[in-house]
């Protein structure tokens, strides 16, 4: 097979020969070096775009020649009532280097409402049933400045389970319910400040989900719309972007909405791990050195102190793009530039395909990555990081590298515990969880007060998290967790375990053929492929 090229000139897929390097893979928080067998397919992301040389003057670009809108400051008039929202701790992945671009944008956006005599001015982060931020978190999105002006009374999480917070516009085409944060809906202009890591990410999608409560989240966040879904990371094949499509225009017919958008590159790591963003054939040899270091700190470490250590390296992202004005036009731009940063063109799906499994989701930042998240991440994001067909072939097999521990964070996580042990147990089957069970867990009142009053995912947030593995489940004939510590989990999750890599290489050929097609995805940095059959 020819290797094919990317921008830079080096391959993006290349043949696993005799004398090819071992591979890196996360497995949690450690790193696992494996020969792979020959003739394995090795998928690499593109180098990182570079990054816009003034971050200020493209945001100030943007805002004064935005699309299908008229410029910001022209939007304004003194003593109109203004709300900005933001995305969520949920994006990018990992946390970026300070100052974060929304800072960044909040900056220039603030100073202008001051000089047009807007002064009532609120923050909210779009965090829909998302954990609440926590006060240190919120504080190193905006950084001190803005923290001291406006928190705590203008600056907040969503909360989608207020009474009194929530508006209900009229439904529909679909009727679909169309609910949204009060001071939001009620505001002369809301301004949206996107931070775009995946082609899923912006658009009408950022309203309509993260303002929204549960009975409006709940007509696209359901296993019926999820199986419906052809490829999650190209919007005009999901039903669920057509679902959150629906929703924001009409929220755009009832409210008038500035979107600004910003892309990243995927720059991922920084000194001493950056590493891990090369392939293994470019290591030099104080690469090597790195990456022997970093296991020998690893496997010295317990597991709390090698997340605490991975967290304290936040990503060297540069920003790529500034887009701004209506939202279907603005987001166009902003998924040429995600799609020129991550799509990775591929000849053909494989009988097989092998991930690492990182350490981070957008779930468990700042936390641990449970066995539901391992779920989501492995059939939920890696099986659907792909425009077209998916990379595996309909009954192919998946296999992850990942501990599978049984461990749990109760306060940013407490529904998931209940759950993982009273509801799998009884049940795999999504649409059974979602008719019998969904509705009971949302309106726990137990987990409603921890969503609205500590850190915890909403009660309907776990079957949300599972729904999104159900194209990846439908699709894969086999699953297997290799390395796994316990079997206990990936027997629940119905997935077949090994100790090792090699194992599960083996039990995988003995399920397809010896003959069998195997791609390794080099994950990080994070991309999707573009299959073509």
């Amino acid at each position: 097979m020819r290797p094919l090229k990317n921008l830079y000139g080096k391959s993006q897929v290349t043949i696993t020969e005799r004398g090819s390097p071992p591979r890196v893979l996360f497995s949690g928080e450690d790193l696992l070096v494996e020969d792979l067998p020959i003739g394995t397919r090795i998928i690499s992301s593109r180098p990182p775009l570079n990054g816009l040389v003034n971050v200020a003057a493209a945001i100030r670009y943007a805002i004064n020649h935005p699309e299908g809108m008229d410029p910001l400051h022209a939007l304004l008039v003194p003593g109109m009532r203004v709300t900005i929202a933001l995305d969520d701790i949920s994006l990018p992945l990992p946390p970026m280097k300070t100052p974060d671009v929304r800072q960044q944008v909040l900056e220039i956006v603030l100073d202008l409402l001051a000089e047009s005599g807007v002064d009532d001015v609120h923050i909210i982060i779009a965090n829909a049933l998302h954990r609440r931020m926590t006060e240190p978190e919120m504080k190193r999105m905006v950084g001190q400045k803005i923290w001291d002006e406006f928190y705590p009374d203008r600056y907040m999480n969503h909360d989608a389970e207020d009474p009194d917070g929530i508006v209900e516009m009229e439904r529909t085409s679909h009727h679909e319910v169309v609910a949204i944060n009060r001071r939001a809906a009620e505001s002369d202009l809301l301004i949206y400040i996107n931070l775009n890591l995946v082609p899923m990410d912006g658009g009408h999608k950022s309203v309509g989900t993260g303002l929204a409560n549960y009975e409006s989240l709940s007509f696209h966040h359901n296993p019926r719309t999820i199986r419906a879904s052809d490829s999650y990371m190209e919007p005009s094949r999901s039903a669920l972007h057509q679902s959150t499509d629906r929703i924001g225009r009409v929220i755009d017919r009832n409210l008038k909405v500035f979107h600004i958008e910003t892309t990243i590159n995927n720059k991922m790591f920084d000194d001493p791990i950056d590493f891990l963003m090369k392939r293994e054939e470019d290591f030099t040899e104080i690469d090597r050195l790195k990456l022997q270091a970093t296991r020998f700190t690893l496997s010295r470490m317990p597991r709390a102190m090698k997340r605490k250590m991975f967290a304290s390296f936040p990503a060297p992202y540069s920003v790529t793009g500034v887009f701004a004005g209506a939202t279907e036009p603005t987001h166009a731009k902003t998924l040429e530039m995600t799609w020129k940063q991550y799509s990775v063109p591929v000849d053909g799906q494989s009988d097989i395909v092998i991930y690492g499994m990182p350490y981070v989701s957008p779930y468990n930042v700042n936390s641990i990555l449970n066995p539901l998240l391992v779920q989501v991440m492995a059939l939920g994001y890696l099986f659907n990081l792909n425009r077209g067909v998916p990379l595996v072939k309909k009954g192919g097999v998946i296999i992850f590298t990942h501990p599978c521990y049984d461990e749990f964070d109760p306060e940013h996580h407490a529904p998931y515990i209940e759950f993982f042990n009273r509801l799998l147990p009884e049940t795999r089957d999504a649409m059974v969880l979602s008719h019998k069970y969904e509705r009971e867990f949302a309106t726990n009142p137990s987990y409603v007060r921890l969503y609205r009053k500590g850190n915890s995912y909403h009660g309907a947030h776990p079957f949300y998290m599972y729904y999104w593995g159900e194209n990846g489940r439908q699709h894969v004939g086999k699953v297997i967790a290799a390395g796994a510590e316990n079997s206990h989990v990936p027997a629940l999750m119905g997935w077949d375990r090994t100790d090792t890599l090699s194992e599960a290489i083996e039990e995988a050929r003995g399920f397809i053929g010896r003959s069998a097609s195997i791609s390794f995805v080099k994950i990080p940095p994070i991309f999707q492929v573009d299959v073509k059959l």
